[in-house]
């Protein structure tokens, strides 16, 4: 009974369809837009810090081009596994009878907690636990990712779905390129040890956003936003 309402509630509805898509300003006057644009819009800088400079930083470290070959691919199988857990898991908690917002939700504060693995890669000497604490930190992000992914088509009606995923696109690539010029910067004149824990808490930053703002309010179920 509980999951035929649910369903009432977030299917279409009658005057929706056929309906043009939403203004982005529209979007933008409702919380749940700027949860999805903090999930990505934080946490995206991290992974491309990751996939751009791990093997400066191996080699910062003093690692030789051999070692930094060997260990420079753990991450980012890390990160091709935590896709397929994000996934795997929510849909599992959703099949056991949870709402998708708190199985979503729940993922992506958990992902935002492993990330913290950057803190010890950021004083860590030793080759394979510096490495692991990447993998892990990636791992975290993935899982983390993939709910970000998924928020907008949870969240809104198919007419909106496109739109806000833009949206936090492009928080994502703006944050990034921002990201990238400040850590060329701060890499040059200090180290990475401060990059590496900024890094390791922004995610925390986004999974608070997230909790805060994507949520079920008045207008869920009566319009645009789904009941999450």
């Amino acid at each position: 009974m509980i999951l035929a309402d649910r369903a009432a509630e977030n299917a279409e509805a009658p005057d929706e369809k056929g309906a043009p898509p939403p203004h982005w300003s529209e979007l933008l006057h409702l919380r749940q837009t700027w949860g999805v644009i903090a999930a990505r819009g934080l946490t995206d800088p991290v992974w491309f810090m990751i996939a751009d400079w791990f093997a400066i930083y191996l080699a910062s470290k003093g690692f030789s081009l051999a070692e930094t070959a060997a260990g420079f691919w753990v991450p980012f199988l890390a990160s091709d596994l935590g896709n397929f857990f994000g996934g795997g898991l929510s849909s599992h908690l959703i099949r056991r009878g949870w709402p998708v917002g708190r199985a979503r939700k729940a993922l992506i504060a958990g992902g935002a907690f492993g990330v913290l693995a950057l803190v010890p890669a950021a004083f860590l000497s030793d080759f394979r636990s510096l490495v692991a604490c990447f993998a892990i930190a990636t791992f975290s992000y993935a899982a983390m990712s993939t709910m970000a992914l998924s928020l907008p088509a949870d969240l809104f009606q198919n007419r909106a779905v496109a739109s806000v995923s833009g949206m936090s696109g492009t928080g994502a690539g703006l944050g990034t390129i921002g990201a990238t010029y400040l850590i060329g910067l701060v890499a040059d004149r200090f180290s990475f040890t401060p990059i590496l824990l900024v890094s390791s808490v922004i995610p925390l930053l986004a999974a608070l956003c997230v909790l805060a703002l994507v949520r079920n309010t008045a207008v869920s179920g009566r319009g645009l936003v789904k009941v999450i």
